[in-house]
């Protein structure tokens, strides 16, 4: 089992800046790759930044040239800085996983409790 453990969430103005992180722990496990999902109350969960072991990224067309994923895997944690944040950016966000577990060879995904993000106009 992996355990995603989100950070960082708040309240901050419009145009501000906000960091999330997401550790992982857990026994024996790779992360294969890592991202984070964004949720409005009654609509779907949509993918905000997600990136690959070998370090691919991809982002959502509403956060390109906004928000930066990026991984330290010594740490096994992923961050997800956000600037110019704007009201449409709040939601709750979840780390979301897909792992390896050594001892099995199983490949699951995981996901973390969510935090919220709540940009003010």
């Amino acid at each position: 089992q992996v355990q995603l453990a989100e950070s960082g969430g708040g309240l901050v103005q419009s145009g501000g800046s906000l960091r999330l992180s997401c550790a992982a722990s857990g026994r024996m496990f790779s992360i294969v790759s890592i991202g984070w999902h964004r949720q409005v109350a009654g609509k779907q969960r949509e993918l905000v930044a997600h990136t690959t072991s070998d370090g691919r990224t991809n982002y959502a067309d509403s956060v390109k040239g906004r928000f930066t994923i990026s991984r330290d895997n010594a740490k096994n944690t992923v961050y997800l800085q956000m600037n110019i944040l704007k009201p449409e950016d709040t939601a709750v966000y979840y780390c979301n996983g897909r792992a390896v577990d050594h001892a099995t060879t199983k490949v699951a995904d995981y996901w973390g409790k969510g935090t919220l993000v709540t940009v003010s106009s």
